[in-house]
């Protein structure tokens, strides 16, 4: 998707994908590991009554379905951060998720250089529970013709 066709208002599929038990250890024993995120059967008998993905990750499977459904092809070129994140419910394994983004606002730099993005990402599981609620900052590179 390229800067132009992003509009205010506008909500856009980012896409689905389904999240393993593997994955989600294999991601928490390098990055984040938590007992809760790594030992199924610790955490099958803890409050978490089973496994959670650390936020991390589920973080990570945001940004992986905005760039391959979105930001793929795209003058993106970074972010100058994250404005809100919130993890309303764990990810578990074997959730499907899918990834819905509005966009709040859209402007160019007054140099014209740059395309700014504010978006509210919101990840949601097959059975429309959110895992994942956050405000991004996005920045896309410009041609003079697009600003």
């Amino acid at each position: 998707m390229r800067f132009a066709q992003i509009e205010v208002g506008a909500v856009i599929d980012g896409g689905r994908r389904q999240v393993t038990e593997k994955e989600m250890i294999e991601f928490a024993r390098r990055y984040d590991p938590q007992w809760y995120h790594t030992d199924p059967e610790r955490a099958r008998r803890s409050r978490w009554q089973g496994l959670i993905a650390s936020g991390w990750l589920t973080c990570s499977i945001a940004m992986e379905l905005l760039v391959r459904n979105l930001l793929a092809d795209s003058e993106s070129i970074g972010s100058p951060g994250i404005e809100r994140l919130k993890w309303p419910t764990p990810l578990r394994p074997g959730d499907e998720v899918e990834l819905r983004v509005e966009v709040l606002r859209s402007s160019v730099t007054r140099s014209g250089a740059l395309g700014v993005v504010r978006w509210r990402w919101v990840l949601q599981t097959q059975a429309g529970t959110t895992v994942l609620d956050c405000i991004a900052t996005s920045l896309f590179e410009l041609q003079a013709s697009e600003a």
